[in-house]
């Protein structure tokens, strides 16, 4: 009879930066090559872009809508980011985490503040720089969904965000796609091992003894 499977709690896996540096694309990546990764839909009161789908990229509701689940207690966090509302809800989260599962999550500092309140002893955060302040403006203008004064307004806003840094667990510098998704999966991998999480230790290892 061998030692019984190690059970583990999921933990939450937090990716910010300032918008353009690469928080998104680098969620999006790692969520293709983790199959045991899922991503927590968020919902926002801003309106869907092109190639966006309700539900898959955000949870698009009114802004009634929005302040009836806050005041219900449905959201793990919520934050206004250039003048639109997002929020985390709660019940899909707790539920995943109970079950082993991990989520992934594409907020700013705002909600990962929240997040480190709510539920540190389950919170991996990463912070995604850019390598200088040139590259972020071309990727912003790069994306083309923003127009000039959007482009602006984010760049003025990138030194606040940027003030941040020293909140967050790890550090990447978003200088190469590839190694910066390889860095994140690193941390990931490592984080899942910690003693802490795998609450199913005790008894594996108890088994591994009578074995002996």
């Amino acid at each position: 009879m061998g030692a019984s499977e190690i059970t583990r709690r999921g933990l939450m896996l937090v990716l910010s930066s300032p918008s353009g540096a690469g928080k998104t694309t680098i969620t999006r990546e790692i969520l293709t090559r983790d199959d045991a990764l899922s991503l927590s839909v968020s919902a926002t009161t801003r309106p869907m872009r092109p190639g966006e789908t309700d539900g898959v990229d955000y949870r698009f509701v009114t802004a009634d809508d929005f302040a009836r689940m806050d005041k219900a207690g449905e959201f793990l966090e919520h934050a206004k980011v250039f003048g639109h509302l997002y929020g985390t809800p709660r019940a899909p989260v707790e539920r995943a985490l109970a079950q082993g599962h991990d989520v992934v999550f594409d907020i700013d500092w705002q909600g990962t503040q929240q997040l480190r309140h709510a539920a540190r002893d389950d919170l991996v955060s990463v912070f995604i720089l850019p390598p200088s302040t040139d590259e972020l403006r071309r990727r912003l203008h790069t994306r083309a969904q923003d127009s000039d004064a959007v482009v602006a307004q984010r760049m003025a806003k990138a030194a606040d965000e940027l003030s941040h840094w020293a909140e967050y667990d790890y550090i990447v510098v978003n200088r190469d796609f590839d190694e910066s998704v390889l860095a994140v999966m690193a941390i990931l991998a490592a984080e899942r091992l910690k003693r802490e999480r795998q609450i199913g230790l005790a008894d594996f290892v108890a088994a591994l003894r009578e074995e002996s």
